[in-house]
């Protein structure tokens, strides 16, 4: 996979992550809080498990470093601090992006689990499963916002 494909789907997560932060921005504390019965709680659950992928897998892939844990809900008071974290995590991810040249995307990456078990998988794989990941847990959100009638929209990658 070349850097250009790589740059065009971490593009749309962003874009995609930005709409649904926007939509959320809308509803009261409580309900962001509120159990929603979406697989990570809350609403603002949802959203930090997306946050807390893309800080993993990228500190995996850029620095080598294998988190023991992912950050959780209870690392972010409010909307704004998680939306604060996120905005330095894109542009820690985008920086990474930007110093890859069209080999190193077939590279693989060695990183362990937060549940201590060691790996190896292309790095294009990896960040194809971080797009991946989101879009998900992106829909547990939206259909949580929708729900509370702040519909994010459409969220699929459009040319």
């Amino acid at each position: 996979m070349q850097t250009n494909e790589l740059n065009l789907m971490i593009d749309y997560n962003y874009w995609a992550n930005q709409r649904v932060l926007a939509a959320a921005a809308a509803v009261t504390p409580e309900e962001l809080t509120a159990p929603a019965g979406l697989s990570h709680g809350s609403l603002l659950g949802a959203l930090v498990h997306i946050y807390a992928a893309e800080y993993v897998w990228r500190k995996r892939c850029q620095e080598g470093v294998s988190p023991p844990a992912l950050p959780t809900e209870a690392d972010f008071k409010t909307l704004n601090e998680l939306r604060q974290a996120w905005t330095q995590e894109e542009a820690a991810m985008r920086a990474f992006l930007a110093g890859l040249d069209d080999q190193q995307p077939d590279a693989a990456v060695q990183y362990t689990t937060t549940s201590g078990k060691t790996f190896q998988t292309i790095l294009w794989q990896i960040l194809l499963h971080v797009v991946n990941h989101g879009t998900q847990f992106r829909s547990e959100a939206a259909i949580r916002l929708t729900a509370l009638g702040h519909s994010p929209g459409d969220l699929y990658l459009r040319q």
